[in-house]
């Protein structure tokens, strides 16, 4: 997951000290249309993760390797539609999405060429969470160490040897993002997966389709929630503080972004453990497993907000020494990341529930943050207090996710208790020979 977060962090580098803070802005405009389609590839991929962790936990291979095809197929389908979808419609979207006239050259010159990349970036999203799902966390890994390493050394030459600016940016991980995909397409074409993507399992069911949607659905809210998020944050961003405001919370994001990603790595290994210790009826390996990815989770959430706090301004000017960007960005940056750590509880929350296939929970817990905590707040504390009324949205939001999501990971501890009781006291029974 952190090698996943350089993609926009070491673009915005490059584009940062490249470009300059304009460059950044016009990223961060851009930015929620990838996460669209990131949260398109996530929920596809977890949601069918879920089905092949129970699959292969209940003995039912042929199933796994049928949702594995269906995956396939709707990751490239639907991101291709958005893909030519988006062409015509660039500049509406931009404008939409928050861009000003200073911003709207940047994003624009961006997002025509990274909507070529698209079908791609869904696809490894999607095949990533299966192959987690099979137990192959390094392989997942190792896929997005070949594109990221491709992309940060196609970053300089494009865009400061070859004076590309933003396109060479958006050019380098386009291409990186195509060779992650190969790398994925080989490695369940050719056997080195315990699935095997064949052409039959590409024909979508009806049945693995629904599961796939309603179990990932909680995914893609709390993905395009985040979307909407920034589309929100850039329009009011650009309304209370300028260009520079939106440039600064574009550095900002990709920053916070890459202290997230570890916790989110270890909701995504939580996933296919728990999934398939709860299809194979052992519920106390599936608390177990929850305890360890929450206690870590929640470490690294405190030692990336420590490093965050500690060297808020060094990291600030990584992007550049422009002084009011840095001016903008440091007191916003320790504003939004006041109560990090607690994030852990709701990403934790979400990962279970899905896991054990709790669809309707699990969407509630990832409408919570943004959709119904984060949108509001900025709303009504960016017109009375400005761009600092904005950042203070972040943290009040994070309290009060962690304590829904600490309530439904009770209900839900206390169901696996009951379970495990149950099966103990069959066990116990004479003449069962479970004993």
């Amino acid at each position: 997951m952190l090698v996943m977060a350089t993609y926009g962090l070491v673009d915005a580098i490059f584009v940062g000290r490249g470009v300059g803070p304009l460059g950044i802005g016009g990223i961060a405009i851009v930015f929620p249309i990838q996460l669209t389609v990131m949260a398109i590839g996530h929920m596809i991929g977890m949601g069918g993760a879920s089905i092949i962790s129970r699959s292969l936990g209940a003995g039912n291979p042929e199933r796994a390797e049928r949702t594995l095809g269906n995956v396939a197929s709707l990751a490239i389908g639907i991101s291709a539609i958005i893909m030519v979808i988006a062409f015509p419609l660039s500049d509406r979207l931009l404008r939409l999405f928050g861009a000003t006239e200073g911003l709207l050259p940047y994003a624009r010159e961006y997002l025509l060429v990274i909507l070529w990349g698209t079908p791609f970036r869904a696809f490894i999203m999607a095949n990533n969470n299966i192959i987690r799902s099979e137990g192959r966390a390094r392989v997942a890994m190792t896929t997005m160490l070949v594109s990221a390493g491709i992309n940060i050394v196609l970053d300089p030459i494009f865009i400061f040897g070859l004076d590309m600016g933003v396109r060479g940016a958006a050019l380098a991980t386009v291409i990186a993002m195509g060779c992650a995909t190969i790398f994925v397409s080989a490695y369940f074409i050719g056997g080195f997966s315990g699935l095997r993507l064949r052409l039959r399992a590409l024909v979508l069911r009806a049945d693995i389709v629904r599961e796939t949607f309603a179990i990932g659905v909680s995914s893609f809210v709390r993905m395009v929630s985040g979307s909407v998020v920034v589309v929100i944050l850039n329009r009011n961003l650009g309304l209370y503080g300028g260009d520079i405001a939106v440039a600064a919370y574009g550095a900002i994001h990709r920053l916070v972004h890459f202290a997230f990603m570890p916790m989110l790595g270890f909701s995504q290994a939580l996933q296919p453990v728990a999934g398939f210790n709860y299809g194979a009826k052992r519920y106390a390996k599936a608390k177990e497993a929850l305890r360890i990815a929450t206690v870590r989770s929640s470490v690294v959430g405190l030692g990336a907000f420590a490093l965050l706090m500690i060297f808020t301004e060094p990291l600030m000017r990584v992007f550049g020494d422009n002084p009011e960007l840095v001016r903008v960005g440091v007191p916003m940056l320790r504003i939004v990341i006041a109560v990090f750590p607690v994030v852990a509880f709701q990403l934790m929350g979400a990962s279970l529930l899905q896991a054990h296939g709790r669809a309707m929970s699990a969407f509630i817990l990832s409408l919570s943050r943004q959709i119904l905590i984060l949108i509001p707040l900025i709303l009504v504390l960016g017109p009375m207090h400005g761009v600092n009324g904005i950042a203070v949205a972040f943290p009040i939001s994070d309290l009060v996710s962690a304590a829904i999501a600490a309530i439904l990971l009770a209900a839900e501890v206390r169901f696996l208790n009951r379970m495990q009781a149950g099966m103990d006291t069959v066990a116990d029974r004479p003449g069962t020979g479970a004993a």
